[in-house]
């Protein structure tokens, strides 16, 4: 449509009319809710504004212009900083250069485009007439295209959000929450958040595919977010409610879903629930038969019997390939684990209680734990006994959980007692031989720890205070406690003010582990720190009678130093690292290598011999490459400095000349060795136009002489050797000697020479004036000019 513009009398009345008019048009402009087809949005500062003045939507930039793009997204109107709840195009962001438009196109869809047309999103509704739809930004938040004389809803945002969910949304079917790839970039995430298809319950992905977290009921999620997210279609459990105007649950970057509600005094969203709460809750985070403890600054250890399957994975951090059986034997030792959170059971027999669920595991070897759950289960009041029994490998423990179970793992009693003086595990910790928990295990001078039966928690008990004992490495011979206070670990340069003071056998290996376990999990632990302590090697084991060394062969039951001890018998020597009597005593000198740490320790050689090899072989590559370059360079340099100045290879010295025929060095077929002045054959031939018969001077007893000429000008006679003359090398260097000899500046002067092949060459001065004789018997006979004369006639006799 064009719009003609008329001329019209300008009166006081008419042009307080209009501009009543143009602010009015504004304030409807500003507070619009609607996009049409003859009205669209475009990014030149408009937006549309929810009737109720709660959301907007329009064109914005995230935070830092992290990726330099424009898009078309719902936030809350006039809340700061903008909270954004809901973008349109974030995988194709407008260019900044780009004038975009939001609008209704022809077909109908409500499009993004750009000033040449190109579609950067749209809402693929079907095509059909654009006449009668209207796209509207409802006070809920949900951006709705709807056709007006119908009243049908044919596209809505609600059921495609982003990451965010809103009051009045259902989460149903299809609909996930895909979390930002940072708080900056709105570009799809690795984390998104979902009902699981197959139960009444919630689950997050990482990257499509790893289940990352998952809910054990809709109500453990906390009842205001499972609320939420059942758009309030169930019934509360909780009497609390949340003190916010605004609410939305947000699939965070981090990778946790989080129910957020806006603090109106602090000017804040503050969260009232979030999942995982912390790393354990991340689903199976240690692996199968890996316990977590996320009291733990290395959270993830291996249950009592079992080892990590790649130990080098588990130590730098990465826990998913969890643990196996030290051993392949079914075993008939169950262990006790209080406390413990774990996957769901695999068998329930109702009507079981201990005894009877512990003789249903032993039936088979497939049984891995059970859980006798009843009367005293949980705090709760009396109910029937249930059986639970785990038949697969478990997954997800974690310790010391408030509403954990007391789980029975089924272990080879091989695995977790080596000797009988081995102390008995604490719950998910192995107690190694010589540390102790009581005076009839371990060793003796080792007894500083404390088995808390209620929880299976171990503790490293000093004169003063006690300590948990978060990790043991019997291998190391070292284990770690921690520490709520930062004092021990500002007071570790200073021996007079360390608060934690140890005597032998222990003593402190490392202070205050902040890196000690790595893990992978976006949410570390804080304000706890961790000190890692080792142990001296023990002597011989304490005895009472004969059958307490009945596990440490070639040793008996003595009285030495007022001491009972399993003293080796003669010829043999206590060995303190592997804890036995050996004939030569062994490796004194340092603990044995487990036989995985060995086989990683050659590996470690290995590389190390390979890259230093390797290294060497690159590095002498090189130096000869470089020799080759340099001394290539320093030839075709001097090669050229010949072909410029000629000058510099002129003969003087008869002491150079005679070296050269005396040394050895002077071969036919090897003219590198020469060391005196030389031309190349190549200028040569290119002075003398190859030889050609229009420069021949004349024709010598040993060969032809040519006249040559050097690309600056300079004339030379050329006298080259004829290969049927006879002469032979040494009659060549005699000449070359001669003539150096009889250098006078009334004789014709060499110049140089060449010796290439079977060429062998002399350069002369060249006589434009011929030779004297030419003067004395040439025909026919001329007078000389006055000048030259009388030049002649101061010549003086040479004698030779």
């Amino acid at each position: 449509m064009i719009r003609r513009k008329f001329m019209v009398p300008v009166s006081a009345t008419h042009m307080l009319s209009t501009i009543f008019f143009v602010l009015c048009s504004v304030l409807y402009c500003s507070a619009r809710d609607t996009i049409t087809p003859e009205d669209w949005l475009s990014n030149d500062g408009g937006t549309l504004v929810s009737a109720n003045q709660t959301f907007e939507l329009g064109f914005f930039f995230p935070k830092e212009r992290f990726n330099k793009g424009k898009y078309i997204g719902i936030w809350y109107y006039r809340l700061e900083p903008k909270t954004v709840v809901w973008v349109a195009n974030r995988n194709d962001p407008l260019p900044d250069d780009s004038v975009g438009a939001l609008a209704i196109a022809d077909d109908g869809n409500l499009k993004l485009v750009n000033e040449s047309g190109a579609a950067y999103w749209f809402t693929n509704v079907g095509s059909s007439s654009s006449m009668g739809r209207v796209a509207k930004l409802m006070d809920s938040g949900n951006f709705v295209l709807s056709d007006n004389r119908s009243g049908e809803i044919l596209w809505q945002s609600f059921k495609y959000p982003t990451d965010t969910f809103l009051p009045g949304m259902i989460m149903e079917g299809s609909l996930t929450l895909t979390s930002w790839v940072s708080p900056v970039d709105p570009t799809p995430g690795s984390y998104t958040f979902q009902q699981d298809a197959d139960k009444d319950q919630y689950i997050i992905l990482k990257d499509s595919v790893v289940r990352y977290w998952r809910s054990e009921e809709s109500e453990g999620m906390g009842s205001a977010a499972a609320e939420l997210l059942s758009n309030f279609s169930k019934t509360s459990k909780s009497t609390g409610s949340v003190p916010s105007s605004y609410t939305r649950l947000v699939m965070n970057f981090t990778g946790e879903i989080r129910y957020l509600g806006w603090d109106n005094y602090r000017k804040e969203w503050s969260a009232f629930w979030w999942a995982p709460q912390d790393r354990c809750s991340v689903l199976n985070a240690c692996g199968n038969f890996g316990s977590c403890n996320v009291n733990n600054e290395f959270m993830c250890k291996c249950l009592p019997g079992f080892e990590p399957k790649s130990l080098e994975r588990w130590t730098d951090g990465d826990f998913s390939d969890g643990c196996s059986k030290k051993t392949t034997l079914c075993g008939d030792t169950f262990l006790i684990l209080k406390m413990i959170k774990v996957r769901k059971y695999d068998i329930e027999l109702s009507g079981k209680d201990e005894s009877e669920c512990r003789r249903e595991c032993l039936k088979t070897c497939h049984c891995r734990a059970y859980a006798g759950v009843g009367t005293i289960q949980r705090g709760r009041a009396s109910t029937p006994p249930k059986c639970w029994i785990w038949s697969e490998d478990l997954g997800s423990l974690q310790e010391y959980y408030t509403d954990g179970y007391n789980l029975s793992l089924r272990v080879a009693k091989s695995d977790i007692e080596s000797t009988v003086r081995n102390c008995e595990t604490c719950g998910t910790n192995l107690i190694p031989y010589p540390l102790s928990t009581g005076p009839n295990c371990g060793d003796p001078l080792y007894f500083s720890f404390r088995c808390d039966n209620a929880t299976d928690q171990v503790w490293f008990a000093l004169p003063n205070d006690r300590y948990r004992v978060t990790s043991i490495t019997p291998e190391r011979s070292k284990f770690l406690i921690q520490v709520n206070d930062i004092d021990n670990c500002e007071a570790r340069n200073s021996q007079d003010k360390k608060i934690l003071q140890l005597n032998p056998p222990f003593g402190i290996a490392s202070w205050c582990n902040s890196d000690t376990g790595n893990s992978s999990s976006s949410m570390p632990m804080k304000g706890r720190y961790e000190i890692e302590i080792s142990w001296d090697p023990p002597p011989e084991p304490v005895c009472n009678s004969a059958t307490d060394c009945k596990d440490w062969p070639n040793s008996s039951c003595r009285t030495q130093n007022r001491t009972r001890r399993c003293f080796c018998n003669q010829n043999f020597k206590w060995n303190s690292f592997s804890l036995n009597c050996t004939q030569d005593g062994g490796n004194l000198a340092e603990p044995p290598t487990p036989a995985n740490q060995k086989s990683s320790s050659s590996s470690s050689a290995l590389v190390v011999v390979v890259g230093i090899v390797i290294a060497v072989v690159v590095v002498a590559l090189l130096c000869i490459i470089g020799c080759i370059a340099y001394f290539r360079k320093r030839t075709i340099s001097k090669r050229e400095e010949n072909r410029t100045n000629p000058g510099l290879h002129l003969y003087h010295s008869e002491s150079r000349v005679k070296d050269l025929i005396d040394s050895e060095q002077f071969k036919e077929d090897d003219k590198k060795g020469i060391d005196v002045p030389f031309f190349d054959l190549e200028d040569i031939l290119a002075a003398t136009n190859h030889f050609s018969d229009a420069n021949k001077l004349g024709q010598g007893g040993f060969g032809p002489v040519y006249k040559g000429k050097f690309p600056e000008g300079r004339e030379i006679a050329v006298k080259r050797l004829s290969r049927a003359s006879g002469q032979g090398l040494q009659e060549f260097k005699n000449e070359v000697v001669l003539i150096a000899k009889l250098q006078h500046r009334n004789l014709v002067r060499l110049l140089g020479y060449c010796v290439e092949g079977d060429e062998k060459i002399l350069l002369y001065e060249y006589m434009p004036n011929k030779s004297l004789d030419s003067f004395i018997f040439g025909l026919p006979l001329t007078c000389l000019k006055v000048p030259s004369s009388f030049f002649f006639s101061q010549l003086q006799c040479i004698h030779v």
